[in-house]
């Protein structure tokens, strides 16, 4: 069990400020992870390079992990932490996600797991009612632009109510979680991997390079 318990609400509202389609546990495997350095270093969600965070520009900060933090020698290549630095309202917030890469069918895709977000240092009882999720994206590489397409949630809706699609998932009012375990979730992003209904007006973010 994670050591803390996340918020739903603050991961749409921080982080994927569009609809996506969540899972509860994520796409990966361990056997699946692999070394590599493909999102390390800052982007921005802008291509002017002058762009300041001052200025209102967000940060997506990529780093491997320390295996050890206490003697800090020798770092995870399999895995990220992304700090994302935003400003809203003139105010600025700092979220922190655990984000792994895989290759499905020739295709990179992106686990997102909240690690740590904004909050007022307040317990509250609703803390308590939610979970933790995953969201999963493919990743487009373009020299030093990424570009970043999550499941569109309303494509999903429709193939489980049109009995197109059997995967595992809970349904709640407009909510689908999937709670498919990584084989089964991998056979489902192969599976869609170069439908464009499936990606139509999900969440995009295109990120450049600092």
């Amino acid at each position: 069990m994670r050591r803390k318990i996340y918020i739903l609400v603050a991961l749409i509202a921080v982080f994927l400020s569009g609809c996506v389609v969540y899972s509860f546990y994520p796409l990966y495997t361990e056997k699946d992870l692999f070394a590599n350095d493909i999102l390390t270093g800052e982007w921005f969600e802008n291509d002017d390079q002058e762009v300041k965070f001052n200025d209102g520009e967000d940060v997506w900060n990529f780093v491997h992990p320390y295996l050890d933090e206490k003697t800090k020698t020798e770092r995870d290549s399999c895995m990220y932490i992304l700090t994302l630095h935003s400003s809203e309202d003139g105010k600025e917030y700092t979220s922190t996600f655990e984000v792994h890469i895989i290759k499905l069918a020739g295709q990179y895709f992106l686990d997102f797991y909240l690690k740590d977000y904004p909050d007022d240092g307040e317990i509250r009882l609703s803390t308590f009612h939610v979970i933790p999720v995953h969201t999963i994206a493919k990743l487009t590489v373009e020299k030093d632009v990424l570009k970043i397409n999550w499941f569109n949630p309303d494509w999903l809706a429709k193939l489980i109510r049109e009995n197109k699609i059997r995967i595992h998932h809970e349904e709640n009012d407009d909510l689908i979680l999937l709670t498919a375990k990584p084989q089964e979730l991998q056979k489902f992003v192969t599976k869609y991997v170069n439908s464009e209904e499936a990606f139509k007006d999900g969440l995009e973010v295109v990120l450049f390079r600092k």
